[in-house]
Order: structure tokens, then C-alpha cells, then sequence
């Protein structure tokens, strides 16, 4: 039994076995000893895990997939879980009593929503390492002042070191997409940001980026910038220009 790739769950089955090994061989295993695969399709990452007798759990919405899985997998290694259902869905606290981190090759049209559901269970996500669209990884492991930095970058890296691990080429898939992919691999740091609303502190970042041309100073005039912060010199910046830790420092005097 083969899984046919579904174009409309952005499906692109990853055919080499050295990179595979390479994405599970990504995660540190430091601090947490169960992790969470989305989308395995038909186990090309998993079996690297399972034979290094890791434990795995797999969540995939894709119902031939998780046939597939049953058939192959579930038979061979006692204790293999199966989701059959939509991550972004999942209520990680109900479903887990322990750290679990995040493994994959993200299907592109949903990855930037892995990342953000990652941040909203951080409590739980101690680690994420998969393969995104080129762009999208180099847009999380970005640094200030560079054309990549923006949202996801600050929001990412508020909470996690993330590293841009390897590229990998488009004729690696089936089918093969038109566009390279990325490895990155996100290591937690801090669950909370001490003295700082996290929705204030998404709220700041988002309309900071939101005009990224313009300063400061214009970009958060309709959130009211405070009077002791009026004459600041991150007014008179972009927002790319400010580090992760000077957004933190903006948001604790916008408060």
C-alpha cells in the first residue's frame, strides 16, 4: 500500500532516507524523552525515531496515512500512538502529562500556524525541529536588521533559540514542490517573559511591523505611546531594527 500525496493538505513526501535521518537526528532529546510528529505520512521520519527506541507519537489528519501507519507501524512497536486528527486542534494539556516536543516535515500551507500553536503550548514545547518553506525558515531564525526579520521572527525568538539547521533541494519530494525547503530547530529558553503581557507583548510587535517602513513613532501612534517614551530613541527606528529584547524593553514602558 502506497499514500498518494493530496495536493489540498499540502502533502510533499520526503523520498530521502539521509535527510530524514538528518531532520530526526536534529532534536537534543535534553530535558523531555517523548515526541510529537505532525503529518508523518507514510513514516519516512518516524521509523528513525522508533528504531533509536524513542518514544513517538504521530498526529496525522490524513485518513489513508494513518491506515498506512496502522498496517506498518502500529503492529511492530508496541506503545506507537496514532492521532487521527488536526493538530492545530489538539488541547496539548489534556493530551499530555509531559514535555513532548514537535517533529516534521510541515505541510507549507499551515507551518507558520505550527510555529504559533507551538507558542501558545510552549509550557509543553520544549523543542520543534522540522523542514518549512525556505522562506518561512529563514524568516523564524532571522536577526534584527535583516529583510527576513518581522513577526514571526521576534515572536519566535522571545521564547526560543532557533537555529536554520540545513536547505533542502525540491527534486527530494514526491511530489516535488516548487519552491526549497528549510531545517530549523527551535530550543525553549523561557515559558514567560518576566514584567511583560504576552498579549501586550504580541500586540506591540505585530503593529510595530505592521507599517514596517515607517518608525516607530507612526506605527504605534494609534496603540498611545506614552509621554516618557515620546522622545525614546526606538521612536525614531523600524521595527526591524529593534532586537527581540529591546521589544520586550518597548512593551514593559508601553504597558
Amino acid at each position: 500500500m502506497k499514500v498518494k500525496a493530496k495536493k489540498h493538505l499540502g502533502q510533499h513526501f520526503l523520498n530521502d532516507e539521509n535527510i530524514a535521518r538528518d531532520i530526526a537526528e536534529g532534536l537534543t532529546w535534553e530535558g523531555y524523552d517523548r515526541v510529537l510528529e505532525i503529518g508523518p505520512g507514510m513514516g519516512v521520519l518516524t521509523k528513525y525515531i522508533l528504531q533509536a527506541k524513542k518514544n513517538i507519537e504521530v498526529v496525522e489528519i490524513d485518513t489513508e496515512s494513518v491506515e498506512y501507519l496502522k498496517e506498518n507501524y502500529q503492529p511492530f512497536y508496541p506503545g506507537f500512538k496514532i492521532h487521527s486528527e488536526d493538530f492545530l486542534k489538539m488541547d496539548f494539556k489534556s493530551k499530555f502529562d509531559e514535555q513532548i516536543a514537535i517533529l516534521g516535515n510541515f505541510p507549507y500551507n499551515i507551518s507558520s500556524q505550527i510555529v504559533f500553536k507551538a507558542l501558545e503550548d510552549r509550557e509543553m514545547v520544549p523543542e520543534l525541529c522540522g523542514m518549512f518553506q525556505k522562506e518561512v525558515a529563514e524568516r523564524i531564525a532571522s536577526k534584527k536588521g535583516t529583510k527576513d526579520y518581522g513577526i514571526l521572527s521576534v515572536l519566535t525568538q522571545a521564547y526560543y533559540k532557533c537555529d536554520y539547521l540545513f536547505t533542502v533541494p525540491e527534486h527530494v519530494f514526491t511530489p516535488p514542490p516548487r519552491v526549497k525547503s528549510g531545517v530549523i530547530l527551535m530550543r525553549r529558553y523561557r515559558t514567560e517573559i518576566e514584567g511583560v503581557s504576552k498579549s501586550k507583548f504580541f500586540q506591540v510587535v505585530k503593529a510595530g511591523f505592521g507599517q514596517r517602513r515607517k518608525t516607530l513613532r507612526n506605527s504605534l501612534k494609534a496603540m498611545g505611546i506614552p509621554e516618557d517614551l515620546q522622545d525614546h530613541e526606538f521612536m525614531s527606528l523600524r521595527a526591524e531594527q529593534l532586537s527581540v529584547e529591546d521589544f520586550i524593553e518597548l512593551t514593559k514602558r508601553m504597558q
